[in-house]
C-alpha cells in the first residue's frame, strides 16, 4: 500500500525506532506509549486487520508473537511480565490500518484492560 505508514516504516522509507526485524516482521517503538515499553511488532506485508487475515497467515502470526517475546527479552520485561494486544478495527481502538502487536510492559498491568 503506497499510503500506509506501516507498509512506509516496513519498506525503508520512513525511519521508526526500531527495536527488532527480520525478514518478515519489524518492531519499534510507539510514538504514544501507554507503557514504560511500548513496542509495536508489524509484518512487513500489509495486511489491514484480523478480520483479512488468511489460513497462509498461521506462520507469520506465530512469528509476530515470536518476535514479541526477542522484544520482551532485549527490553528486559520478560521476567517480571509484559502484555500483547492486538485491536481489530475502530471500535477496538485500532488506528492504523495495518495488523499491529503492541508489546507493553516496564510496569504493573491492570485488569479488565479496557
Amino acid at each position: 500500500m503506497t499510503d500506509c505508514l506501516f507498509c512506509k516504516m516496513a519498506n525503508g522509507e520512513i525511519e521508526p525506532d526500531l527495536v527488532y526485524e527480520d525478514d518478515e516482521v519489524i518492531a519499534f517503538r510507539d510514538i504514544n506509549p501507554q507503557a514504560p515499553t511500548h513496542v509495536l511488532v508489524v509484518p512487513r506485508e500489509h495486511i489491514p486487520t484480523l478480520n483479512d487475515l488468511q489460513p497462509r497467515h498461521a506462520e507469520l502470526v506465530g512469528r509476530m508473537f515470536l518476535a514479541a517475546k526477542e522484544v520482551a527479552r532485549k527490553e528486559g520485561i520478560q521476567e517480571g511480565g509484559y502484555r500483547t494486544v492486538v485491536n481489530c478495527n475502530r471500535d477496538a481502538g485500532q488506528s492504523v490500518f495495518h495488523i499491529h502487536l503492541h508489546v507493553l510492559g516496564g510496569r504493573p498491568m491492570a485488569w479488565p484492560p479496557g
